[in-house]
Formats: C-alpha cells, structure tokens, sequence
C-alpha cells in the first residue's frame, strides 16, 4: 500500500484477532507507517522494479507471513466479526488450500448489495500458493497484484460472508482506477494468445471473460448481466451507473485491444 493514512487505521482495528498483521509499503510519505507501527504492525518496504515480482508474490518469496495461512487485504477492506469467525472455522479445514472471498462495493456513496458479485482468492495457505507469473514490463502503474489470479495448489473453498470494501473515493478516482487496469487486462489478452497453456488455470468465469473480452458484445453483455440477470436495479441510481460504468470499462479494454492489434501490423 501506498499514502493510506485515510484507511489504514479502520482496516488494522478490525484485525486484532489475528497473529500477525504485516503492513507492506511503497513508501508512503504520510502516517501510513506511523499508524501501521501504532497497531503494532510488522512493516515490510517494497519497491517496484516495473517486473516480476509485484507486491505480493515478492512479500510471499521473500517475507514471507510467519503463519500457516496469509490473508491479503487492502487498506480499504474491513472485516468484520461475522467474517473472523467463519475464517476461524475455514482455517480449520485440513482438506482445503485456499478460499474465495466476497466482497460488498460502494458506489456514489451507497454499498452495492446487488449485480455481480465481487470474489477474489485472497486466503490460502503459506507455501501452497502465488499469483501467476506474468513477465510485464511496465504495462501499467499498478505495483500489486490486482487482476493476477492466485494459483493453489490444492482444493479450494469459499467464504460467504462479505468484507465491506470501502472503496468508493469519487468518481475521478474510479475512472483513473479502472483507465489504469483497462491497459493492463488490454496486455494481458495479448499475452494470453501468445500463450494458451496459461489459460488452464483459469476458473469457468475467468475463462469466460478472456474467452470473449475482445468481441463487440461483451461490454453490453456484462452491463444487462449484471444489471438486469443480477439484479443491479436494486441498488437504485448507483447501481444504473456502477453497471454503466463497467460496461464502459470492457468496452474501453476492447478498444485498446484493438488498439495494440493494429500497432503490430
């Protein structure tokens, strides 16, 4: 993480439950060290050198969690005690490696309680993981792993109850955020046609989305989906335009797609 001084303290009053709280920075020049010191958190300093490995696979080889599981969390996600005590049971389980989350999204100021649910693999056992191994250089400003896909080694599980991501910081920020993972999902498809066998790993959902992510569809596609098939109406006026948004978002990808197609010709 980087200058989260504005999150960071509500994020690490929700872990006191845990063994060991790690804090890794990019070097923030705000009290994001101050506050993750104040918890008593261990701090690790990370540069990015623009190649692999990102953030969390060089903490996981490198500084590694002195726990048998690591969950990753940002600075904007908030556990609760619902939450602690269906992972306490989770890590329990001698028959599973990893475990989807969900996650409840804020938009315009209001959770979004409907439309596709966000899941990340973001729980797994110390040493029975890592993010995939993608050789980038410099697609993007993004020094963390956002949209690479852990790869566990064995079975993998699911949590249910939901993190409250507290991620709703204008709408400026988010269309920043999403103009910076647009350009690099727009390199990773290119990637993936060079190389098939990195698709084996993929879930049916990811293969999906990779599958048809440079077709003139799919931006509608996913808007009607979650939207009209998921129930996004429900969530009133932020749910219209959290759906418009993304819809936006894969449209903006395809473009860029094709964009670099024709730059290779």
């Amino acid at each position: 993480m980087r200058h989260e001084e504005a999150n960071l303290a509500a994020c690490l009053a929700r872990l006191a439950r845990f063994a060991e709280v790690v804090v890794i920075d990019s070097g923030s020049t705000d009290r994001t060290r101050e506050i993750a010191q104040g918890f008593g958190a261990r701090i690790v300093d990370f540069t990015w050198d623009g190649r692999y490995p990102k953030k969390r696979n060089w903490f996981l080889l490198n500084a590694p969690p002195t726990q048998p599981w690591v969950l990753f969390l940002d600075a904007d996600e908030l556990v609760d005690e619902a939450f602690c005590e269906a992972l306490a049971r989770a890590v329990q389980s001698d028959d599973r490696d990893g475990y989807w989350l969900t996650y409840t999204n804020h938009f315009l100021g209001r959770p979004l309680r409907h439309g596709l649910v966000q899941r990340k693999l973001a729980l797994f056992r110390v040493g029975r993981a890592l993010y995939e191994k993608i050789e980038e250089d410099s697609w993007s400003r993004l020094d963390m792993e956002i949209h690479e896909h852990p790869i566990v080694a064995g079975p993998v599980g699911e949590i249910r109850v939901p993190i409250d991501h507290r991620d709703d910081k204008g709408l400026a920020r988010f269309l920043e955020k999403h103009i910076d993972y647009a350009r690099w999902e727009a390199r990773r498809y290119a990637k993936l046609q060079e190389n098939p066998q990195a698709w084996h790993h993929f879930t049916r959902r990811q293969r999906f989305k990779y599958r048809h992510l440079a077709t003139w569809w799919y931006p509608g596609f996913y808007f009607l989906f979650t939207y009209i098939a998921k129930r996004g109406f429900l969530d009133g006026r932020a749910g219209l335009h959290y759906a418009a948004y993304k819809g936006w978002y894969f449209r903006t990808i395809r473009l860029l797609i094709r964009e670099h197609s024709a730059s290779e010709t």
